[in-house]
């Protein structure tokens, strides 16, 4: 009986072995995560960012590196290319936390060490602490130890990615690997859209104190100067992203303007101080963020934005200085506080817009 038991044990155990043995083959071929290889003819299944930019980061021998949220998902390499003479790779982490960047960034230095490093350091990046973390980022992925690849090969999640993938893949499906993880196709990058997606806040009768945001700022600042000390002979161009007007409109009405301009002005105070640093503020450049046909909601702008954005960052047009930011900061504080956010409701502002940009006169109010 016992012989018997134990040859049955045995024989199940064998079947298992070869089950997962089966199981991690079919995931080193299929690789949905790009861990072994980058997808064969330049296309692939793109759905997960913390997952696949493991692999991304580790193939892509990349001159410059972008990092950052959502606002820089529909940068392309070939766009950074095109500005910055060499081979780029974006590494987008929505609703990204610090910790999430800077694990993401070691990684990098740890595989291909780039020349340039351009980051969209947004205010709501700048601001935030790590409560809000969830794990989501596989740090196993990223570290550098080859023992807990196993949990790579051996996952149902990426079992039935590599499956689905491979599914979309032969019935024609994927994507280029120029236009991972980018969403602006289908989006009407209109003032219409822009503020039909904004939730304006009632106004509120508190003001928050300048100081609410500065520890958190303190410590994510700190990740990136240590950056910048641990990576001299790499070129940090650090940017705000150019999040719209409305973004402005929100933040004066829920009584924020103090508590982030004094973040900003920290972040200023503190990046500016790095010889391999350059900060760039996209954030204030008018021309951008005053134009709302360039955005489908109060922070997200469209790819055109987003040429213009790394134009300027490549010819220091918005460069921020130790000299010059504070007045700078002082200078925008005062626009957006003073600026007339309820016209943007009007019909007769976005009818003067339109014909002050070039469209045909075929309605004028009160005709």
């Amino acid at each position: 009986m016992r012989h018997s038991y134990g040859r049955w044990a045995a024989g199940v155990l064998a079947a298992v072995c070869v089950l997962l043995a089966a199981a991690a083959a079919f995931v080193w071929a299929a690789d949905p995560c790009f861990y072994v290889r980058l997808p064969k003819g330049g296309r692939g299944v793109f759905f997960n960012e913390r997952y696949q930019n493991a692999g991304l980061l580790r193939h892509a021998r990349a001159d410059t590196v972008v990092l950052g949220t959502s606002m820089v998902a529909n940068y392309r390499p070939s766009q950074i290319q095109a500005v910055f003479d060499g081979p780029a790779v974006k590494l987008t982490v929505p609703d990204g936390y610090m910790s999430e960047f800077d694990t993401t960034l070691s990684a990098v230095f740890r595989t291909h060490p780039p020349r340039r490093v351009l980051f969209g350091l947004d205010p709501n990046i700048l601001i935030r602490d790590e409560s809000g973390l969830t794990g989501a980022l596989p740090e196993y992925l990223y570290n550098d130890d080859p023992l807990d690849d196993a949990r790579y090969f051996l996952n149902r999640d990426t079992l039935y990615y590599g499956i689905y993938s491979l599914l979309t893949l032969r019935g024609g499906g994927g994507t280029a690997l120029d236009d991972a993880f980018t969403w602006d196709g289908d989006i009407w990058w209109n003032h219409m859209t822009a503020l039909d997606n904004y939730d304006r806040p009632a106004v509120s009768q508190e003001q928050l104190p300048a100081e609410t945001y500065l520890e958190n700022a303190q410590a994510n600042l700190a990740v990136i100067c240590r950056w910048a000390e641990t990576y001299p002979d790499t070129k940090f161009d650090i940017f705000f992203p150019p999040y719209s007007l409305l973004y402005w409109d929100k933040t004066i009405r829920q009584g924020e303007t103090e508590a982030v301009f004094a973040a900003l002005e920290l972040a200023c105070g503190m990046l500016t101080q790095q010889d391999n640093i350059r900060l760039h503020a996209p954030l204030l450049d008018a021309e951008i963020v005053t134009n709302l046909d360039y955005y489908c909601d109060y922070i997200h702008c469209s790819g055109e934005a987003d040429a213009l954005v790394l134009e300027r960052i490549a010819d220091g047009t918005c460069l921020l200085t130790a000299e010059d930011a504070e007045e700078k900061l002082a200078g925008w504080r005062e626009f957006v506080v003073n600026y007339d956010y309820d016209q943007l409701w009007t019909d007769a502002f976005w009818w003067k817009w339109n014909i002050d940009h070039g469209a045909p006169v075929v309605w004028q109010p009160g005709s």
